[in-house]
């Protein structure tokens, strides 16, 4: 399953191990793994999504990876409620024969993801709660690709 959107926590540690078993012909893997910062005095990040959409819009963007990076395997998982600081958001896994293409198709896939995938996030914190913004710096990063 190349895409999972999923309220419940994960463990980076065991899901890069499950990515990582059985690949024939990769030999790179790389996973980057989102934290809530509490950046600003931040205490929980609030997401939400379509459930049907953003399915489908993360699986394109990883259909995409894999076909441009030639990557013999790809996952992301995305979360989605109410996170507290220190707990991951989302987690990148991509294999490929070699590890240019798994690093350059992790960052594409994380500045899709970034941009791209329909997730509203609101900010809460000790002043009140704010939805956050699209920021020109991320659009800019899809420029890259």
């Amino acid at each position: 399953m190349p895409a999972r959107i999923q309220q419940a926590a994960f463990d980076a540690g065991a899901e890069a191990n499950a990515f990582a078993a059985g690949l024939a012909g990769a030999g790179a893997i790389v996973t980057f793994t989102g934290i809530v910062r509490g950046d600003g005095g931040l205490l929980a990040l609030e997401i939400e999504h379509y459930p049907g959409m953003t399915l489908r819009a993360v699986e394109a963007f990883v259909d995409a990876a894999t076909l441009r990076f030639s990557l013999t395997d790809a996952l992301v998982i995305h979360r989605h409620g109410r996170l507290a600081v220190g707990e991951a958001i989302m987690m990148v896994a991509t294999a490929a024969p070699h590890r240019g293409d798994a690093f350059a198709a992790a960052d594409f896939l994380m500045d899709w993801l970034k941009s791209r995938a329909p997730f509203w996030k609101k900010e809460i914190g000790p002043s009140g709660e704010a939805w956050v913004a699209a920021r020109d710096s991320d659009e800019d990063a899809l420029t890259r690709w």
